[in-house]
């Protein structure tokens, strides 16, 4: 059974996980990777349906890097 303080160390572990993943080259290196490649889909037009699904694959993958910070749980 957890109790009030139990439920406290939980939560700030989640914190100091997410803070950890945000702070990995993994996640920097795949976060700034998506935001190029939308921003390049942006600045260079679109123009087709290629580039439109370009644009979505792109913001997906940021999308799910997101997501993984969010979701992160205490270890």
């Amino acid at each position: 059974m957890l109790t009030g303080n139990d439920e406290g160390a939980v939560a700030s572990g989640a914190r100091r996980n997410r803070l950890a993943r945000v702070r990995s080259i993994e996640w920097l290196g795949q976060t700034a990777a998506s935001l190029c490649w939308i921003g390049s889909m942006l600045t260079y037009g679109i123009r087709s349906g290629g580039d439109w699904l370009q644009l979505f694959a792109a913001s997906a993958w940021l999308l799910a890097n997101i997501a993984a910070i969010a979701t992160a749980e205490a270890d």
